[in-house]
Protein backbone atom coordinates (compact mmCIF):
# COMPACT_ATOMS: atom_id res chain seq x y z
CA UNK A 1 0.00 0.00 0.00
CA UNK A 2 1.39 3.34 -0.85
CA UNK A 3 1.11 6.68 0.88
CA UNK A 4 -0.89 8.34 -1.22
CA UNK A 5 -3.73 4.99 -0.47
CA UNK A 6 -2.65 5.32 3.06
CA UNK A 7 -3.32 9.11 3.43
CA UNK A 8 -6.58 8.07 1.18
CA UNK A 9 -7.67 5.40 4.21
CA UNK A 10 -6.54 7.66 6.81
CA UNK A 11 -8.80 10.59 6.00
CA UNK A 12 -11.70 8.38 4.87
CA UNK A 13 -11.85 6.51 8.40
CA UNK A 14 -10.23 9.22 10.45
CA UNK A 15 -11.83 10.90 13.00
CA UNK A 16 -12.80 14.45 12.41
CA UNK A 17 -10.10 15.47 14.19
CA UNK A 18 -7.88 13.91 11.82
CA UNK A 19 -10.09 15.50 8.81
CA UNK A 20 -9.32 18.90 9.64
CA UNK A 21 -6.05 18.51 10.06
CA UNK A 22 -5.82 16.94 6.68
CA UNK A 23 -7.62 19.60 5.22
CA UNK A 24 -5.50 22.65 6.61
CA UNK A 25 -2.47 20.80 5.61
CA UNK A 26 -3.63 20.59 2.16
CA UNK A 27 -4.56 24.14 1.90
CA UNK A 28 -1.37 25.66 2.78
CA UNK A 29 0.23 23.17 0.61
CA UNK A 30 -2.31 24.51 -2.59
CA UNK A 31 -2.00 28.14 -1.13
CA UNK A 32 2.24 28.35 -1.12
CA UNK A 33 2.43 26.01 -4.78
CA UNK A 34 0.15 29.12 -6.14
CA UNK A 35 2.29 31.76 -4.28
CA UNK A 36 5.49 30.49 -6.11
CA UNK A 37 3.77 30.52 -9.19
CA UNK A 38 2.61 33.26 -9.19
CA UNK A 39 5.77 34.89 -8.05
CA UNK A 40 7.75 33.54 -10.78
CA UNK A 41 5.37 34.68 -13.03
CA UNK A 42 5.64 38.20 -12.07
CA UNK A 43 2.51 38.39 -10.24
CA UNK A 44 1.69 39.76 -6.46
CA UNK A 45 0.41 36.36 -4.37
CA UNK A 46 -1.27 38.77 -1.68
CA UNK A 47 -4.22 38.83 -4.20
CA UNK A 48 -4.64 35.54 -4.48
CA UNK A 49 -4.41 35.48 -0.61
CA UNK A 50 -6.67 38.60 -0.05
CA UNK A 51 -9.78 36.40 -2.23
CA UNK A 52 -9.30 34.00 1.07
CA UNK A 53 -8.36 36.17 4.23
CA UNK A 54 -11.02 37.54 5.97
CA UNK A 55 -11.13 41.76 5.50
CA UNK A 56 -11.66 43.33 8.78
CA UNK A 57 -13.71 45.95 6.33
CA UNK A 58 -17.15 45.15 6.44
CA UNK A 59 -17.84 46.78 2.76
CA UNK A 60 -14.86 44.51 1.53
CA UNK A 61 -16.22 41.54 3.21
CA UNK A 62 -20.06 42.08 1.00
CA UNK A 63 -17.76 41.32 -1.58
CA UNK A 64 -16.21 38.22 -0.93
CA UNK A 65 -18.38 36.83 2.09
CA UNK A 66 -17.62 32.97 1.63
CA UNK A 67 -13.82 34.11 3.93
CA UNK A 68 -15.88 33.89 6.40
CA UNK A 69 -15.27 30.26 6.54
CA UNK A 70 -11.34 29.89 4.29
CA UNK A 71 -10.01 32.35 6.49
CA UNK A 72 -10.07 29.88 9.65
CA UNK A 73 -8.58 26.88 7.12
CA UNK A 74 -5.70 29.90 5.55
CA UNK A 75 -2.13 29.88 6.70
CA UNK A 76 1.08 31.16 4.71
CA UNK A 77 4.19 30.23 6.92
CA UNK A 78 5.03 27.52 8.08
CA UNK A 79 5.28 28.14 11.92
CA UNK A 80 1.95 29.68 11.98
CA UNK A 81 0.54 26.19 11.01
CA UNK A 82 3.04 24.10 12.60
CA UNK A 83 1.59 25.97 16.02
CA UNK A 84 -1.84 25.65 14.99
CA UNK A 85 -2.74 22.13 14.42
CA UNK A 86 -0.18 21.17 17.64
CA UNK A 87 -2.51 22.76 19.73
CA UNK A 88 -5.47 21.34 17.28
CA UNK A 89 -4.38 18.26 17.59
CA UNK A 90 -3.22 17.90 21.33
CA UNK A 91 -6.71 19.60 22.94
CA UNK A 92 -8.62 18.29 20.29
CA UNK A 93 -7.76 14.46 21.39
CA UNK A 94 -8.56 15.76 24.86
CA UNK A 95 -11.92 16.85 23.90
CA UNK A 96 -13.13 13.86 22.24
CA UNK A 97 -11.90 11.83 25.04
CA UNK A 98 -15.81 12.96 26.18
CA UNK A 99 -17.61 14.17 23.33
CA UNK A 100 -18.71 13.14 20.07
CA UNK A 101 -16.49 14.03 17.16
CA UNK A 102 -19.49 16.00 15.64
CA UNK A 103 -19.43 18.13 18.33
CA UNK A 104 -15.81 19.35 17.57
CA UNK A 105 -16.43 19.64 14.01
CA UNK A 106 -19.40 22.28 15.34
CA UNK A 107 -17.10 24.31 17.69
CA UNK A 108 -14.12 24.59 15.35
CA UNK A 109 -16.96 26.27 12.25
CA UNK A 110 -18.73 28.11 14.85
CA UNK A 111 -15.80 29.08 17.13
CA UNK A 112 -14.07 30.34 13.88
CA UNK A 113 -17.09 32.48 12.77
CA UNK A 114 -17.16 33.59 16.18
CA UNK A 115 -13.88 34.97 15.83
CA UNK A 116 -13.96 36.41 12.50
CA UNK A 117 -17.24 38.35 13.60
CA UNK A 118 -15.23 39.81 16.93
CA UNK A 119 -12.52 40.26 14.82
CA UNK A 120 -14.65 42.60 12.16
CA UNK A 121 -17.03 44.51 14.61
CA UNK A 122 -13.54 45.28 16.83
CA UNK A 123 -12.03 46.88 13.75
CA UNK A 124 -15.17 49.12 13.01
CA UNK A 125 -16.13 49.71 16.07
CA UNK A 126 -12.82 51.16 17.89
CA UNK A 127 -11.81 54.45 17.15
CA UNK A 128 -8.37 53.11 17.43
CA UNK A 129 -8.58 50.89 13.91
CA UNK A 130 -9.73 53.30 11.75
CA UNK A 131 -6.62 54.13 9.98
CA UNK A 132 -5.77 50.56 9.30
CA UNK A 133 -9.37 48.89 8.67
CA UNK A 134 -8.68 49.21 5.12
CA UNK A 135 -5.60 47.26 4.95
CA UNK A 136 -6.36 44.74 7.68
CA UNK A 137 -7.32 40.82 7.04
CA UNK A 138 -7.88 37.77 9.18
CA UNK A 139 -6.00 34.52 8.23
CA UNK A 140 -5.30 30.87 10.73
CA UNK A 141 -7.25 28.72 12.50
CA UNK A 142 -6.31 30.06 15.78
CA UNK A 143 -10.14 31.29 16.45
CA UNK A 144 -10.83 27.78 16.16
CA UNK A 145 -8.99 26.37 17.92
CA UNK A 146 -8.72 28.18 21.03
CA UNK A 147 -12.93 27.89 20.83
CA UNK A 148 -12.00 23.73 21.27
CA UNK A 149 -9.68 24.76 24.18
CA UNK A 150 -11.65 26.75 26.35
CA UNK A 151 -14.59 24.43 25.83
CA UNK A 152 -12.56 21.52 27.28
CA UNK A 153 -11.24 23.47 29.76
CA UNK A 154 -15.24 24.60 30.77
CA UNK A 155 -15.59 20.91 30.48
CA UNK A 156 -12.86 19.07 32.42
CA UNK A 157 -11.14 22.35 34.61
CA UNK A 158 -8.94 19.93 36.13
CA UNK A 159 -7.66 17.43 33.45
CA UNK A 160 -3.89 17.49 33.57
CA UNK A 161 -1.57 17.55 30.71
CA UNK A 162 2.45 17.90 30.71
CA UNK A 163 4.15 20.71 28.88
CA UNK A 164 7.51 20.54 28.02
CA UNK A 165 10.20 22.39 30.06
CA UNK A 166 7.08 23.18 32.61
CA UNK A 167 5.60 20.05 33.14
CA UNK A 168 2.00 18.85 34.77
CA UNK A 169 -0.41 21.80 34.25
CA UNK A 170 -4.03 21.63 34.56
CA UNK A 171 -6.07 22.97 31.35
CA UNK A 172 -7.90 25.26 33.38
CA UNK A 173 -4.51 27.35 33.94
CA UNK A 174 -3.49 27.01 30.36
CA UNK A 175 -6.78 28.53 29.07
CA UNK A 176 -6.86 31.57 31.49
CA UNK A 177 -3.52 32.43 30.69
CA UNK A 178 -3.97 32.43 26.47
CA UNK A 179 -6.88 34.28 27.51
CA UNK A 180 -5.28 37.07 29.47
CA UNK A 181 -2.52 36.72 26.84
CA UNK A 182 -5.08 37.58 24.30
CA UNK A 183 -6.86 40.67 26.39
CA UNK A 184 -3.26 42.19 27.55
CA UNK A 185 -2.31 42.20 23.62
CA UNK A 186 -5.66 43.92 21.93
CA UNK A 187 -3.57 46.87 20.79
CA UNK A 188 -0.69 45.16 19.63
CA UNK A 189 1.10 43.79 16.49
CA UNK A 190 -1.32 41.11 16.63
CA UNK A 191 -4.29 43.29 17.74
CA UNK A 192 -6.64 41.37 14.89
CA UNK A 193 -5.87 38.34 15.57
CA UNK A 194 -6.39 38.66 19.68
CA UNK A 195 -9.87 39.41 19.29
CA UNK A 196 -10.50 36.63 16.85
CA UNK A 197 -8.75 34.87 19.72
CA UNK A 198 -11.74 36.07 22.12
CA UNK A 199 -14.30 35.66 20.05
CA UNK A 200 -13.50 31.40 19.36
CA UNK A 201 -12.83 31.86 23.51
CA UNK A 202 -16.34 33.41 23.94
CA UNK A 203 -17.95 30.72 21.58
CA UNK A 204 -16.15 28.01 23.12
CA UNK A 205 -17.13 29.09 27.36
CA UNK A 206 -21.06 29.54 25.81
CA UNK A 207 -20.97 26.34 23.87
CA UNK A 208 -19.88 24.09 26.95
CA UNK A 209 -21.50 26.21 29.94
CA UNK A 210 -24.91 25.50 27.90
CA UNK A 211 -24.01 21.55 27.11
CA UNK A 212 -23.40 21.27 30.39
CA UNK A 213 -26.80 22.72 31.66
CA UNK A 214 -28.61 20.28 29.35
CA UNK A 215 -28.77 22.64 26.14
CA UNK A 216 -26.89 21.82 23.19
CA UNK A 217 -26.74 24.84 20.78
CA UNK A 218 -25.29 22.80 17.98
CA UNK A 219 -27.48 19.76 17.71
CA UNK A 220 -29.63 21.16 14.42
CA UNK A 221 -26.51 21.51 12.70
CA UNK A 222 -24.36 18.65 13.39
CA UNK A 223 -26.29 16.68 10.60
CA UNK A 224 -25.52 18.95 8.15
CA UNK A 225 -21.56 18.73 8.78
CA UNK A 226 -21.38 15.37 8.70
CA UNK A 227 -23.06 15.46 5.02
CA UNK A 228 -20.36 18.11 3.97
CA UNK A 229 -17.50 16.00 5.92
CA UNK A 230 -19.11 12.52 4.97
CA UNK A 231 -19.24 12.58 1.31
CA UNK A 232 -16.55 10.37 0.44
CA UNK A 233 -17.01 8.19 3.39
CA UNK A 234 -18.04 4.65 2.71
CA UNK A 235 -20.91 2.83 4.34
CA UNK A 236 -20.77 2.12 8.53
CA UNK A 237 -19.95 -1.78 7.43
CA UNK A 238 -17.46 -2.76 4.60
CA UNK A 239 -18.94 -5.87 2.61
CA UNK A 240 -16.49 -8.27 0.75
CA UNK A 241 -18.53 -10.14 -2.01
CA UNK A 242 -16.71 -13.21 -3.72
CA UNK A 243 -17.06 -14.84 -7.14
CA UNK A 244 -17.02 -18.26 -5.64
CA UNK A 245 -17.74 -20.42 -9.04
CA UNK A 246 -17.91 -24.01 -8.59
CA UNK A 247 -16.32 -23.45 -4.87
CA UNK A 248 -19.47 -24.51 -2.26
CA UNK A 249 -17.10 -26.23 -0.09
CA UNK A 250 -17.52 -25.68 3.99
CA UNK A 251 -14.25 -24.19 4.12
CA UNK A 252 -14.65 -21.66 1.71
CA UNK A 253 -17.45 -20.54 3.00
CA UNK A 254 -15.97 -20.45 6.69
CA UNK A 255 -13.10 -18.28 5.11
CA UNK A 256 -15.33 -16.10 3.97
CA UNK A 257 -17.04 -15.69 7.25
CA UNK A 258 -13.94 -14.94 9.07
CA UNK A 259 -13.19 -12.69 6.52
CA UNK A 260 -16.07 -10.24 7.05
CA UNK A 261 -16.31 -10.55 10.86
CA UNK A 262 -12.15 -9.45 10.70
CA UNK A 263 -13.45 -6.67 8.85
CA UNK A 264 -16.59 -5.36 11.02
CA UNK A 265 -13.67 -5.71 14.22
CA UNK A 266 -11.57 -3.46 11.97
CA UNK A 267 -14.23 -0.74 11.47
CA UNK A 268 -15.41 -1.23 15.21
CA UNK A 269 -12.24 -0.45 15.79
CA UNK A 270 -11.80 2.88 13.94
CA UNK A 271 -15.56 4.16 15.37
CA UNK A 272 -14.16 3.42 18.73
CA UNK A 273 -10.94 4.53 18.86
CA UNK A 274 -9.49 6.31 15.28
CA UNK A 275 -8.05 4.57 12.17
CA UNK A 276 -4.60 5.84 13.83
CA UNK A 277 -4.65 3.10 15.88
CA UNK A 278 -4.96 0.29 13.66
CA UNK A 279 -1.85 -1.64 13.02
CA UNK A 280 0.28 -2.44 9.96
CA UNK A 281 -1.50 -5.65 8.91
CA UNK A 282 -5.00 -3.92 9.79
CA UNK A 283 -4.25 -1.10 7.44
CA UNK A 284 -3.62 -3.40 4.39
CA UNK A 285 -6.22 -5.70 4.99
CA UNK A 286 -8.80 -2.42 4.89
CA UNK A 287 -6.95 -1.09 2.14
CA UNK A 288 -7.20 -4.82 0.00
CA UNK A 289 -10.83 -5.34 0.87
CA UNK A 290 -11.70 -2.07 0.04
CA UNK A 291 -10.90 -2.55 -3.39
CA UNK A 292 -13.38 -5.63 -3.55
CA UNK A 293 -16.49 -5.06 -5.66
Amino acid sequence: MGITDEIKLSYQHGSYLTKLIYINIAVWIVVRLTAVSLVLGGNDHLVFLDWLSLPASFGQFISRPWTLVTYMFLHYELWHILFNLLWLYSFGRIFLEYHQPRKLLCLYFFGGISGGLFFMIAYNFFPYFQQSIAFTQLMGASAAVITIVVATAVYVPNHVIHLILIGPVKIKWIALFSVLLYVVNLTGDNAGGNFAHLGGAFWGFLYMSLLKSGFDISKGSERFFDHIFNWSKPGKKLTVTYNSGSYREYGYNQSKKAQQEEINRILDKISTNGYDTLTADEKEMLFRMSGKK
